[in-house]
């Protein structure tokens, strides 16, 4: 499957490129970089510091490469997450998108391109985190409305949203099982004298460091606390992760799918 890769220096790009690189079933085509980044024109190997030339070209224009392409794997910006959105309707090519932060007009956008498109939207490619948002589902549904429920998640420094997109999935994921909007349940920090409000949804988020990623939900009783936790001890499980979603968009129709039909988790 023939493969784009944008931002192959950025902290999840690179190791997206290193595991591409050695997954027999994609091919790596071209890297996608930010105008004016000294490394364009180099080998995307080199720029992905894999060890090795891989013979293929690290690029700032899209568009003078996307036909060659099956496949693009966005992990960058925003911003940028927009544009290639664009240029993959454009051209009809299946996109994976790993970037957080979107706004819900931004996202609406997404689900816009998915009926031109095989689109595969994921705040997070890790399997284990997905097997918890089962579990958490399965809580809530048998014991949701007698629990106080509060999300913990910790990131590093450099992260610019909060909280994470991968716990804002969480929260979904559990007020839909209560039958409510996640924007009616939220409650993001407390400060001063701020009792808790029965069924709310807490929120809190942690900066520091180089912590990977941390997500911790408190199912808290009366005299007993459930805790349910996930700890990437670095990004590559999210790599490839996002390897495996780029090869399941595969002749697949225009539609919007998950990392949950990639684990055959719906």
């Amino acid at each position: 499957m023939k493969t784009i890769v944008t931002a192959p220096r950025g902290k999840m790009g690179k190791l997206i490129v290193q595991a591409a690189a050695k997954h027999q079933e994609l091919e790596l085509i071209a890297g996608i970089a930010p105008k004016g980044r000294d490394y364009i024109g180099s080998d995307l190997g080199l720029t992905a510091m894999t060890g090795i030339k891989l013979g293929v070209p690290v690029v700032d224009n899209l568009e003078a490469v996307i036909d060659d392409c099956d496949v693009i794997i966005d992990f960058s910006t925003t911003e940028t997450g927009m544009e290639v959105l664009d240029c993959a309707v454009t051209h009809k090519k299946a996109l994976v998108c790993g970037t957080t932060g979107f706004t819900s007009e931004e996202m609406q956008r997404f689900q816009d391109a998915s009926s031109i498109i095989p689109m595969l939207y994921a705040a997070n490619t890790s399997k284990l985190i997905h097997i918890m948002n089962k579990l958490l589902e399965l809580v809530v549904k048998t014991a949701g409305n007698d629990l106080d429920i509060e999300i913990l998640e910790m990131h590093d420094q450099w992260k610019k949203d909060a909280p994470s997109g991968t716990s804002r999935e969480m929260g979904e994921i559990m007020a839909c099982a209560l039958g409510k909007e996640l924007s009616d349940l939220a409650v993001h920090g407390r400060e001063g004298i701020s009792p808790r409000k029965r069924g709310t949804i807490g929120y809190h988020s942690l900066r520091a460091g180089n912590i990977p990623s941390s997500h911790t939900v408190y199912f808290g009783g009366m005299g007993e606390r459930l805790e349910i936790t996930h700890h990437a001890y670095n990004w590559e499980c999210f790599a490839r992760g996002a390897c495996d979603c780029a090869l399941y968009l595969a002749d697949k129709a225009p539609g919007f799918y998950t990392i949950q039909d990639v684990l055959n988790l719906s």
